[in-house]
């Protein structure tokens, strides 16, 4: 569907897994394709990367703190920060510049540049966008309890992922605030904040505050002259 074509959420020239994306009608379509996808391209990725562990390659400028674990397949990014006892399960790909926060556990996700995934999140089955921010204790839950497929809720329905494994699609420049659980199967899209503490479900359209309850505010940019990021709220 049309609603759900990746660029709506995703700029994919802010990854090096953007090829992946290529023929994929929706963004979570590409989930269960990452370990293999990594596994090919890791070989061609050129001298700037190093090869760490079968199927691992980091960037030489990607700094990997002593405690952190990396399980491929996998490749960090130019600039990647990997901090204390994070986790890498393996399926993953971190961008350039990112931030692994003190311990984040990630698998089989796209992370993508600048992204950061702060202290003692839970990453999986999902993609992160460009400069998107996971607060401190976010959590992706990545399969129901009674482990039928994943579905997508949003204004016209549902679809049916046919996934039994799926946790979000966070759009660029989103921010989800600390605390926050992001039930299966949601969509966040471009440029939304997500209030701490959060429970989020569905899909989150873009440039609105999601406050308690689930309340949207709506972002509207103010046309007279205000410092970088500043913006007006209306309900």
């Amino acid at each position: 569907m049309e609603i759900f074509k990746t660029e709506k959420f995703i700029d994919m020239s802010h990854t090096i897994a953007s090829p992946l994306f290529d023929n994929a009608e929706n963004p979570w379509g590409v989930l269960p394709l990452i370990s293999e996808f990594i596994k090919g391209l890791g070989p061609y990725l050129g001298s700037e990367y190093v090869q760490t562990a079968d199927f691992v390659w980091q960037h030489h400028t990607a700094h990997i703190s002593p405690t952190a674990r990396i399980e491929g397949p996998a490749i960090i990014g130019a600039g990647a920060s990997m901090e204390h006892c994070s986790y890498i399960r393996g399926g993953v790909v971190v961008g350039a510049d990112c931030v692994i926060g003190c311990g984040v556990e990630v698998q089989n996700s796209i992370i993508c540049d600048e992204a950061q995934l702060l202290h003692y999140c839970y990453v999986a089955d999902s993609i992160i966008g460009y400069k998107a921010c996971m607060g401190a204790g976010s959590v992706t839950s990545n399969f129901k309890n009674d482990r039928t497929n994943i579905c997508v809720s949003f204004s016209l329905g549902k679809i049916d992922t046919k996934l039994k494994q799926f946790g979000a699609v966070v759009g660029d420049n989103s921010q989800i605030g600390s605390n926050t659980n992001i039930n299966p199967g949601t969509i966040i899209c471009r440029n939304v904040s997500i209030y701490s503490m959060s429970n989020v479900r569905g899909m989150i359209n873009e440039n609105v505050i999601y406050k308690e309850g689930g309340r949207l505010v709506q972002r509207v940019k103010i046309k007279k002259e205000l410092p970088k990021g500043a913006f007006e709220m209306r309900a």
